[in-house]
């Protein structure tokens, strides 16, 4: 760089000479003074460039060398923060297994307490289940099913699924005819015989609901038709026939309704029955053929009282119905007869089958669309084949045990 300047320097001399006054006028001395200090002063400010040039040279070297030395002081430190954080996580895990293993060692220490503890705690809640139980069922009805005494079919209809019976409760001789496993139209008759005859007055009145059924299990109680809302899986319907409008609705929990409660009964996923303790949902459990769920439903607020997982199954099963608060399956093989109550299931621990004599129903060609009892006249009203059957029951008083 300095060779360059100098380089200047001559050329700079060189081209001010060419501007030069003639010999002639080489020797006025004022002339030469002037040039003489014009070179002085480019002479000057050259030296000045030169060691600013300098300078600048020697400072970015400096800073260079500053820039170096930081560079491989950041890669020392980047090194140690790596082996100190590396170190720092060998010593939390070690922490961690020795926590883990004082874990290990407390709950071994306390596993004998804490499995007596666990024993005592699930004898006080099952002692409390059952009192609770007990409360809930606490109805003036102590009898248990011995046998099926006669058949008597009431009326005969084309239509293979249906429903049909009397308010479970007050005196009512109404009769509710429900035809069809989909459908929005309640026939009413004024009384049995009005029923049996269709030429006898007065006509049935013709109920349109605003909601649509889905299955056979509808049960009228206290003046409201309960019935499985069309479309959906859980949702129970309360229908003021009255007044043509819902009075309420529920939803069973625990995936009701998803699966037909009974195998031979292709449209049922929900059967709603009556007893002397109230209102009851019998549907499947989770499962193909699943175990049946017995659910008691408080009537007026469509509150869901207690729920029981029972022994029976869905598979052959072809109805059901509750007496004095213990449920009893209808079963049959391929949907035809014989038609046996092979299972039963008292919340109340007190009737089994074991200590019941061989139920079975007379002889039918099919499945039952339905089976239902009225604790009022303590009958069985059932749909077969198109056919309005009531069965008389024989019963006793159940066994206590304690």
């Amino acid at each position: 760089m300095m060779m360059a300047l100098g380089g200047a320097s001559a050329f700079l001399v060189l081209f001010l000479a060419a501007f030069l006054p003639p010999p002639q006028c080489a020797q006025d001395p004022a002339m030469v003074h002037y040039i003489h200090q014009r070179f002085q002063v480019l002479e000057q400010r050259l030296e000045k460039c030169t060691q600013a040039t300098r300078a600048y040279i020697q400072e970015f070297q400096e800073f260079s060398k500053n820039i170096s030395a930081m560079l491989g002081r950041c890669l020392t430190y980047t090194s140690e923060y790596k082996s100190a954080v590396g170190n720092l996580a060998t010593r939390v895990e070690r922490a961690q297994r020795e926590i883990d293993y004082l874990e290990y060692l407390r709950e071994s220490d306390v596993c004998v307490e804490s499995e007596d503890k666990t024993l005592a705690e699930k004898l006080v809640e099952d002692a409390e289940e059952k009192k609770r139980v007990r409360t809930l069922l606490n109805a003036s009805c102590d009898n248990m099913l011995m046998g099926i005494k006669s058949l008597k079919i009431v009326k005969k209809t084309v239509d293979t699924d249906g429903s049909w019976m009397k308010d479970a409760v007050g005196s009512s001789p109404k009769v509710y005819f429900l035809i069809g496993s989909r459908n929005n139209t309640v026939w009413e008759f004024a009384n049995m015989r009005t029923f049996v005859e269709d030429s006898t007055k007065p006509a049935p009145r013709k109920l349109i609901l605003t909601l649509s059924w889905q299955g056979t299990g509808q049960v009228i109680y206290k003046g409201f038709l309960f019935f499985h809302n069309q479309g959906t899986p859980n949702e129970i319907i309360k229908y003021n026939l009255q007044k043509r409008a819902v009075e309420d609705r529920m939803w069973l929990p625990g995936g009701a309704g998803r699966s037909l409660v009974y195998q031979h009964s292709p449209s049922t996923y929900i059967d709603l029955a009556v007893d002397e303790h109230g209102l009851w949902a019998i549907h499947s459990g989770p499962g193909f053929h699943g175990h049946l769920v017995l659910t008691k439903i408080e009537p007026d607020s469509l509150g869901m009282e207690h729920s029981w997982d029972t022994p029976c199954r869905s598979h052959d099963a072809e109805a059901s119905f509750l007496l004095c608060g213990v449920l009893y399956v209808v079963y049959s093989t391929s949907g035809h007869g014989p038609h046996h109550i092979t299972c039963v299931y008292d919340p109340l621990g007190t009737v089994s089958e074991e200590r019941l004599p061989n139920l079975f129903f007379p002889r039918r060609q099919r499945s039952h669309s339905m089976i239902h009892y009225n604790p009022r006249d303590k009958q069985l009203y059932a749909w077969n084949d198109g056919n309005q059957i009531i069965y008389k029951l024989q019963t006793k008083r159940k066994l206590h045990m304690e």
